[in-house]
């Protein structure tokens, strides 16, 4: 479980197939096995020394995110897994990619910059929900049937790899988790289901 709130931008040192390696903070004290966000995508650290992580990536993470994309050299958001205890910043994120979503346009807007990305049909949103975009933590609005916005502030554009993109990139997303259970649950939601359940 993750939280969308990013703590460091690295490059790719290395890819080869189902394999990749990347530059972590030196201090980061990492154990085989843990898991890592890269790109929003949850991945389970393999190898590991002083400034480096290796992992393991999945043919299906391959086929469902940007993953398969990177090189070395490219720049990468990166999250280390929620301690428990720990104070949650963002939103609920797993880790788990649902998708990929094609960036539309970035415009200033006030102290904000204007992201505004392809929505897939049946995607799951609503307004003022939230999305993690490449990892992170965003909050959606003026969602149409083939769009949304997210409005970036300055340190976040300026401390993630978002500054890097361009319209036309492609940015792994992942819808929240609690409006995907809500959807899944909401075809068993009827007026005799509500009553009951004392909600009518």
């Amino acid at each position: 479980m993750f939280t969308g709130i990013i703590e460091a931008v690295e490059k790719v040192r290395a890819v080869s197939s189902g394999k990749l390696e990347v530059s972590v903070p030196a201090g980061w004290a990492l154990s085989d096995g843990e898991s890592v966000a890269v790109n929003g995508a949850c991945l389970t650290v393999t190898a590991h020394e002083p400034g480096l992580a290796g992992f393991a990536v999945s043919p299906e993470s391959l086929f469902r995110t940007t993953l398969g994309r990177l090189k070395p050299g490219s720049v990468v958001n990166l999250e280390r897994a929620l301690a428990v205890g720990a104070r949650l910043g963002g939103h609920f994120v797993t880790g788990h990619i649902d998708g990929t979503a094609r960036l539309l346009a970035v415009k200033d807007e006030g102290n904000s910059r204007i992201l505004t990305v392809e929505r897939a049909e049946g995607s799951v949103m609503v307004e003022k929900g939230s999305v993690a975009l490449d990892g992170i933590s965003l909050t959606v609005y003026d969602l149409t049937p083939t769009s949304f916005k997210a409005a970036v502030i300055p340190h976040t554009w300026t401390n993630t790899a978002l500054k890097g993109l361009k319209p036309g990139s492609l940015l792994n997303i992942e819808y929240d988790i609690l409006g995907k259970y809500a959807a899944a649950k909401a075809p068993g939601i009827t007026a005799d289901f509500l009553k009951e359940n004392g909600f009518l």
